[in-house]
């Protein structure tokens, strides 16, 4: 990869390596539309189209005017694999310091002072249309400690978990953008056990995933081959933090799984990270003994990407500590998996659709500090996470601020997501 004329730090989540499409909003141009990250940087590429119209109708004959001044990303995804390649590619020369065309952006300072603006002065906005949301369980590790916590080494694992990728429908009316402010949510918690009590929630929790938005739809009563939902379904990753009552949950999940424990929200990083710019960092996931059904099969074992993650807690006083470090490759399925299964039963997905992954955490546990709940690593409250400035918790107090963060690849040329960040206000009265 070459280095761009762009001053970029090497440290940055968004080199030339990246290029993650987000939507924006700025001063001159209040309409949501899209824009790419580069450095600190953002691209308009709403405004680079009216400057050079033919430029991207050369790249892809598919590309118009409206896919890149839409409120959302659903047009630029449905185009396909292909497509986003192209732009992403014709992004990448165009941001190189030996350009193909220097007259568009590179030698052109007036065309810079209006496209290229700096990220502190755009506000982010979902960049995705989400028609619906599923979350899986796919990482190992977490499902094996908490199933540990709740049934016993023995029995940690229920049956099914290693035949098919565990997950359950959710919603997207509650999807927020990172720093959306997290109301703690109420609801019924059993602290007697005479009955429920109403209640704002005790035990508030985070959940470190990896999100995956749908591209190109399938219709109702079809299924998508494990093969083609690699080379067709997928868009893009963002990182997702799927916000958890524990106590609400406890008493609500069962027979039917969770609700309102889960349902007040889940925040996702703002830029997707284009499947093409994970694909130098493909591994081998959580090894999976079981036999699997023909259409899980996938004909390459790294099917997984190492994309190394943390999970920092910041207290209303302002210290912040890095309670957990690990990977996404500590995932047992992976998302085309997710998406064959999903599907299986001809279950149309759409452009837009998120799915998560499941909690990942490490194999480390609690002491290696790989987890990615405080669930596990206070295990469920028994014991206390130590952090900066003489504080600790077990769950997240009002005024907490917890931020995600994920990157892959060595200095100038990461690739990485930004933050994913909420912080907690108190429940409504």
């Amino acid at each position: 990869m070459t280095t761009s004329w762009l001053d970029i730090d090497p440290s940055s989540d968004f080199s030339l390596a990246n290029i993650p499409f987000g939507v924006i909003t700025r001063e001159i141009a209040q309409s949501p539309h899209v824009g790419v990250a580069i450095g600190t940087y953002v691209l308009d590429l709403q405004l680079l189209w009216g400057l050079h119209p033919e430029k991207f109708q050369a790249v892809h004959e598919a590309l118009t005017t409206e896919i890149f001044s839409s409120p959302t990303l659903n047009a630029f995804a449905e185009l396909g694999r292909p497509a986003h390649r192209a732009v992403r590619a014709w992004l990448q020369d165009l941001l190189s310091i030996d350009t193909s065309c220097p007259e568009l952006l590179r030698d052109n300072e007036e065309a810079r002072k209006l496209a290229l603006i700096p990220q502190r002065n755009v506000r982010m906005q979902l960049p995705m249309a989400i028609g619906d949301y599923t979350d899986f369980y796919a990482g190992y590790h977490h499902a094996h400690a908490v199933g540990v916590m709740f049934r016993g080494v023995q029995n940690a694992l229920q049956p099914n978990y290693t035949h098919l990728p565990v997950g359950y429908h959710g919603r997207a009316s509650s999807m927020v953008v990172s720093g959306t402010p997290i109301q703690r949510p109420v609801g019924q918690i059993l602290l007697d056990p005479a009955g429920p009590t109403t209640a704002a929630s005790r035990r508030l929790d985070i959940e470190l995933e990896l999100g995956c938005f749908i591209a190109k739809p399938n219709a109702l009563g079809t299924s998508v081959n494990v093969a083609d939902a690699e080379k067709e379904a997928i868009f893009g990753y963002v990182l997702l933090n799927d916000w958890s009552a524990r106590d609400i949950q406890t008493w609500e999940y069962v027979p039917l799984g969770p609700f309102n424990g889960k349902n007040f929200a889940t925040t996702i990083s703002p830029w997707v990270v284009l499947a093409d710019a994970l694909e130098p960092f493909r591994t081998t996931g959580v090894e999976n003994k079981t036999p699997l059904q023909d259409y899980l099969k996938e004909e390459r074992r790294e099917n997984v990407f190492d994309i190394h993650l943390e999970v920092d807690l910041t207290t209303p006083e302002g210290d912040t500590t890095t309670i957990s470090r690990t990977s996404s490759k500590h995932l047992m399925w992976s998302f085309p998996q997710m998406i064959a299964h999903h599907t299986l039963g001809g279950c149309p997905l759409r452009t837009g659709d998120l799915l998560g992954s499941g909690t990942i955490s490490g194999p480390g546990g609690a002491k290696g500090g790989e987890c990615g709940s405080l669930l596990e690593i206070t295990e469920g409250g028994k014991k206390e996470v130590l952090l900066y400035g003489m504080d600790a918790r077990t769950f997240l107090k009002d005024g907490d601020t917890v931020t995600l963060r994920g990157s892959c690849g060595s200095a100038g040329a990461k690739v990485g997501f930004g933050e994913c960040r909420g912080r907690v206000y108190t429940a409504r009265r």
